[in-house]
């Protein structure tokens, strides 16, 4: 399993937002020159977050995109089942590839690993990875 570029785009994104002011705007530009990708194909993915109330966008000639919520109510599995979809990630099948309707003896185990991958993002947000780096960044310094 691998989670699409865009996922990665939406998470470097947000932690970006996370770093700028409070009631810093930051635009569309700005973001996608940081991040290295082009600006429609950036906004298709801002769009998404906005419109399920990760991210505001602000309208202006200083508009830009600034989070909805606080950084430590942003989730990485949020943000993974809005940019990835919502759907199960395994779906059972026969040997002759219909879908299996008896007892799928796969099925518990995907499920299984599934629901524990999104437990782990459930428990990491967008501020504990910004304070994880924080920490490094210490330690590092505090070694020299």
């Amino acid at each position: 399993m691998q989670f699409s570029k865009s996922t990665g785009y939406a998470l470097h994104a947000l932690i970006h937002l996370a770093r700028a002011q409070r009631g810093h705007n930051v635009g569309i530009k700005e973001l996608s020159g940081l991040l290295g990708v082009s600006e429609s194909y950036l906004s298709k993915i801002m769009s998404k977050l906005r419109q399920d109330g990760i991210l505001r966008a602000v309208t202006g000639a200083s508009g830009g995109y600034e989070l909805a919520r606080d950084a430590d109510r942003i989730t990485f599995q949020e943000v993974v089942q809005v940019v990835e979809g919502r759907q199960q990630l395994f779906e059972c099948v026969n040997l002759n590839g219909h879908p299996g309707n008896k007892e799928c003896l796969v099925k518990k185990v995907m499920n299984g690993a599934e629901r524990q991958m999104y437990e782990y993002l459930e428990h990491h947000t967008i501020q504990s990875v910004l304070d994880s780096a924080s920490i490094d960044n210490d330690s590092e310094l505090s070694k020299k």
